[in-house]
């Protein structure tokens, strides 16, 4: 079987996610080719493991100061230019596209009638898993972005629907936790504004890690700047106290997995992120701040406490899944990785619910 996978590119948590496919998916003996698009190509780092991969553009999302930009995302759009993409795609050689809401390759997959199979948390919410009222522009946008012949959603909790859990693999911890480092993950937001947030807590080291580091404001000695680099992050994240991130979902499910306790602020006007903060409130697992609040981070600091969740290996029993043909039937390999899923004992109101649904999506 020959396959074109497809990742979007505008964060690094689908790269991430697309990294481990890639080593099961090779462990299968697939041969697959990758395209990525959404990111200018000197932006890309640590991709030794896609082989000789393609670039698209594709659609991006303008973010703004934290905050999603509609006018400036629909700028971008360029839809001429994306129909020349989707047309130039040559499907002839592949039997399968898997697509991580990636749009080249899904709309080229759905116009050429090649089957197509999407991977990411986006496509959980094709079901009823948590989200904000109203965005009805962004539903749609999440709805036909990069549609899928079939669909295997992922979130960090089935919500009785036939999802998946995480594929974020990560390290073991590391044997001792600092407890006064801090990794800060605020790519969307501006660095002085990420300054101001954590200047005063000089009791603690701040890891912080921005694609504006060469261009940060003079900080105090407290918080150390570096650009996006894999090695270098992880080796923070497994050894880390906590993390303070936007609500994507990868990192989220990394630090989760790891126990490390996780303070959350969702890109304004965005609402998958709305959603991830909402679920993550709702199943106890961290609280999220809608700005950048020194208060909240305060509090965070004194009584935020981990929470963390044994996860299964879901790239590996995706991958059999694929290359034993790709079951429509989605259920049984959901019901068997939720099966398989540890979810800790937490205090808040709910959790008895959480826990004793595991295994029954």
């Amino acid at each position: 079987m020959r396959i074109l996978y497809g990742v979007q590119s505008t964060g690094n948590g689908h790269i991430t996610r697309a990294r481990a496919m890639a080593r099961a998916l090779a462990d299968q003996g697939l041969s697959v080719d990758y395209l990525f698009s959404g990111r200018e190509a000197d932006q890309f780092f640590d991709m030794e493991g896609f082989g000789a991969y393609r670039l698209c553009q594709g659609f991006t999302l303008a973010i703004e100061n934290g905050r999603l930009d509609t006018l400036g995302t629909l700028r971008r759009l360029a839809p001429r230019r994306f129909l020349r993409e989707v047309r130039a795609l040559d499907l002839e050689p592949y039997d399968l596209v898997i697509t991580d809401f990636e749009p080249v390759t899904a709309w080229a997959a759905r116009l050429r009638h090649k089957p197509s199979v999407g991977i990411g948390h986006q496509y959980a919410f094709l079901y009823p898993v948590p989200r904000p009222a109203g965005g009805y522009h962004q539903r749609l946008l999440m709805r036909w972005m990069a549609p899928a012949d079939l669909s295997l959603g992922l979130h960090w909790h089935h919500f009785d629907a036939p999802l998946l859990p995480p594929i974020a693999p990560v390290a073991e911890p590391a044997p001792e936790r600092d407890p006064k480092l801090i990794l800060v993950y605020l790519p969307f937001e501006a660095p002085a504004a990420i300054r101001a947030l954590l200047a005063d807590f000089s009791d603690f080291r701040f890891a912080v890690y921005h694609p504006g580091a060469e261009s940060a404001p003079p900080t105090p000695a407290h918080l150390r700047w570096h650009l996006p680099n894999r090695d270098g992050f992880q080796a923070e994240l497994i050894r880390c106290a906590g993390v303070i991130c936007n609500a994507g979902f990868e990192l989220a499910s990394e630090s989760l997995q790891l126990g490390v306790k996780l303070l959350v602020k969702p890109v304004r006007g965005q609402s998958e992120q709305q959603a991830n903060a909402m679920a993550l409130e709702q199943l106890g697992l961290a609280p999220a701040m809608t700005e950048l609040d020194p208060g909240r981070v305060a509090a965070w600091l004194r009584n935020g406490r981990e929470a963390r969740i044994r996860y299964p290996n879901v790239a590996v029993a995706v991958a059999r899944w694929i290359a034993a043909g790709a079951s429509p039937d989605i259920q049984p390999l959901s019901a068997a990785l939720w099966r398989a899923t540890r979810f800790p004992p937490l205090p808040q109101p709910g959790v008895e619910e959480v826990s004793s649904c595991v295994g029954k999506p």
